[in-house]
């Protein structure tokens, strides 16, 4: 994936800066973006009689049981998209545990196959739904009678502004177009810890130098490097590549329910009623009885592939 990523990603950052789009200034009030993200959640199908949205400082999704699923999301007043694709990501999360089976809940048949699958379904979501142009065709002049400042946003310009790409140095505000790079970095990382080739004294030194490599840039101190995330403070040594998976799995869902003429004719009029039943008969019903290749290989027919992800970033980024 890494010669492919890193050209795709650098073409995506190009565009981008000759285009140059730009949301309208905040503030975006609080209270309108939460109405907001609750009449998006509820219209993917998120069942609020067995769940809520709360706010907290980082967005994730907990299951205290198959009938109480909690998302939570953070608000910024300049940019109202940020609080709502996180909305969106959690939502999607929360609507594979809505799905898996109930009387099933606490055996292999009531959870989720993995973290790969399960972040697949959090991203096609946020990013194959909730930036596409049908999903907003629909929902930005609902957004404008939240949001005054989108009423003279055209359509073209609003997609162009979420669809910016550009080079970072912290992992969860990349783009949909670099994020796998910050992913390809730590697995690289990760790999090199594990065999002893690296040690983790030198861990900050071999960061800089794999992130000048992917991205052209240094980051100034180790808070914009090696200690920005949490997951290996806390044991979470491998966990960063399900992200990536999660990506690949997602685009390969969708492609193959899109290529259903019902599914694809409702999600053309931002319908997603047929989309999730998809999921549920396809991903959620199984719970943990396949392993996540069988999952993906019985719903889309191939063995699990990066080809759809990367048709679907040239697609929108690139061509």
């Amino acid at each position: 994936l890494k010669p492919q990523l890193r050209e795709l990603a650098a073409a995506a950052v190009e565009r981008s800066n000759k285009r140059n789009a730009t949301l309208p200034g905040g503030p975006y009030p609080i209270a309108a973006q939460k109405e907001f993200n609750a009449l998006v959640a509820e219209s993917l199908g998120f069942n609020f009689k067995a769940g809520r949205i709360d706010t907290t400082t980082h967005p994730f999704c907990t299951t205290l049981g198959p009938r109480d699923v909690r998302l939570t999301t953070r608000y910024d007043e300049s940019d109202f998209t940020s609080s709502l694709l996180g909305v969106m990501h959690e939502a999607g999360h929360g609507l594979y545990e809505q799905g898996l089976p109930a009387t099933e809940f606490g055996l292999p048949s009531g959870e989720a196959a993995s973290l790969g699958i399960h972040e697949s379904q959090s991203r096609l979501w946020e990013n194959h739904v909730g930036r596409s142009r049908p999903f907003w065709e629909k929902w930005l002049p609902i957004a404008a009678k939240h949001f005054p400042q989108l009423a003279h946003t055209s359509l073209d310009d609003f997609l162009a502004a979420i669809h910016r790409a550009e080079f970072s140095f912290i992992r969860v505000e990349a783009d949909e177009a670099t994020y796998d790079l910050h992913i390809l970095l730590r697995f690289a990382l990760e790999r090199r810890l594990f065999s002893g080739e690296l040690a983790v004294k030198d861990v900050p030194t071999a960061w800089n130098e794999g992130f000048r490599e992917l991205f052209g840039m240094t980051p100034p101190d180790d808070a914009h490097g090696c200690l920005q995330d949490i997951h290996w403070s806390m044991g979470g040594l491998g966990y960063f590549s399900t992200y990536t998976l999660g990506n690949l799995n997602a685009a390969q869902l969708f492609a193959a329910a899109n290529a259903q003429p019902d599914i694809s004719a409702a999600i053309a009029n931002a319908e997603y009623g047929p989309l999730l039943s998809w999921l549920r008969e396809k991903v959620h019903a199984k719970g943990a009885v396949l392993t996540p290749a069988e999952i993906v290989t019985q719903a889309t027919g191939k063995a699990p592939s990066p080809a759809a992800h990367l048709d679907h970033l040239r697609r929108r980024y690139v061509d």
